[in-house]
């Protein structure tokens, strides 16, 4: 453990991405969403593309379990499960799809999803119908293929799973049980498929201090009055991560 930090923190650009974990986390305590949205177009500049999904995990499920006992108190048992299914059949095929694309094509992905997800959040749009069982399985696939693809589980469940019946304070319970809990099928799947890489997983629990210290920030600098100023800087900042992980700007070097 102590040679894999050593490495870890010679890792070149490492700098950089603890400064993306902080403001992720920064945007994530006075937002309530937006780390992989940030984390990820910076992480890819200076990680392979396993590496950057596999981090990210690493260093989001450490703030985020002190939450899980009220959130499986508050959820909905039934849909966490049907999300989960979903993840469990999915994840893998995104995993293979992962394995076998170009790091810049990757980059190009994570971005232009991030940006289209920007899009989405700005404009308002949400899914106006009604949310069947079967289609909450299909929310909880679409969110592992894309998580193990492109390292972005959420938007099809922020998206759409909030137009379920279910109270706010469900949505946001089951939303971050969900998250947790694809994290830790993300280093399972991994492990039985043999792609844990030792290295990136101490990565990103080396980044979880600056991403923890950036959520803790963001609580305290978060004030009701001036909700929409706070969404406002997270979409810049949002839109200037996914931009400067696009390959042609070549902003990483």
């Amino acid at each position: 453990m102590p040679d894999l930090l050593t490495q870890a923190l010679a890792l070149e650009g490492l700098a950089w991405v603890a400064l993306a974990a902080f403001v992720a986390g920064v945007i994530r305590g006075f937002s309530g969403f937006g780390t992989a949205l940030i984390y990820l177009p910076v992480a890819a500049q200076v990680m392979p593309p396993l590496w950057t999904i596999l981090s990210l995990a690493a260093m989001d499920i450490i703030a985020p379990a002190v939450h899980m006992p009220a959130a499986l108190r508050k959820g909905h048992p039934r849909d966490l499960m049907r999300l989960m299914g979903g993840v469990v059949l999915l994840l893998p095929v995104g995993l293979w799809v992962l394995t076998r694309v170009d790091p810049d094509i990757f980059r190009y992905a994570v971005s232009l999803l991030t940006l289209g997800m920007l899009v989405v959040l700005v404009s308002g749009l949400r899914y106006r119908g009604a949310v069947t069982p079967p289609m909450v399985w299909g929310i909880g696939g679409a969110g592992g293929f894309l998580g193990g693809a492109a390292g972005l589980p959420g938007p099809p469940v922020i998206l759409f799973y909030m137009a379920s019946p279910h109270s706010p304070t469900v949505v946001r319970a089951n939303t971050t049980a969900y998250l947790f809990f694809y994290d830790l099928l993300l280093i399972a799947v991994l492990l039985v498929l043999g792609g844990f890489e030792p290295l990136a997983f101490v990565i990103g629990l080396a980044l979880a201090l600056p991403a923890l210290a950036g959520n803790l920030l963001g609580g305290a600098l978060f004030h009701p009055a001036r909700e929409r100023l706070y969404r406002g800087v997270a979409y810049v900042v949002i839109a200037g991560a996914a931009l400067s992980g696009l390959p042609f700007l070549n902003f990483g070097g």
